[in-house]
């Protein structure tokens, strides 16, 4: 399931008591643009009095990321709906870009919250510009500098094909 962020803006039908109605936009994260509209539509009747018959969809833009060749480090605010209720959570993951940091939010509240698509809200998406703005320690370690990975286990090669010796390999 590969996620674009999308920019949904739309507005209650003009009447004549409200001929300039207020303009609603929201950031949404979904596969295609038709979910986006529908989440778009899902959240609006929540939060205003406003439904899809007695409104209507301005634009849908897709946003793209400004440098989708850096590793960036990314805070996310959610609420969701556990199995004995609604939780807000705040997660930190490390990504390439807003979309793809959502989606491994996805992947890690169906892992460890068993938590579904539907019921997770996506709140806020920040992308932490200082190392020490970030709060969790398993993004904290992979801040520092000159980080090395070991490559345990590593197989030489050897000139002969049979030696009297085996290899080391630590």
């Amino acid at each position: 399931m590969g996620l674009q962020e999308f920019q949904v803006i739309g507005r209650h039908l003009p009447t004549t008591n409200e001929p300039n109605p207020k303009i609603y936009r929201m950031r949404i994260f979904a596969p295609n643009e038709v979910v986006a509209k529908s989440r778009f539509w899902y959240f609006l009747r929540q939060l205003k009095k406003v439904k899809k018959a007695s409104g209507e969809i301005i634009g849908v833009n897709v946003i793209h990321e400004a440098k989708p060749l850096k590793v960036k480090n990314f805070g996310i605010w959610l609420r969701y709906d556990s199995r004995s209720g609604t939780r807000n959570m705040y997660k930190e993951f490390r990504d390439l870009s807003r979309a793809d940091a959502v989606k491994s939010l996805y992947q890690d509240m169906a892992a460890r919250h068993r938590a579904r698509f539907r019921s997770i809200h996506i709140l806020r998406v920040v992308e932490i510009a200082k190392s020490d703005d970030v709060r969790r320690p398993y993004i904290k370690q992979l801040l520092t500098p000159n980080l090395k990975f070991p490559l345990p286990h590593r197989v030489g090669k050897s000139a002969a094909t049979f030696v009297a010796n085996r290899p080391s390999t630590f």
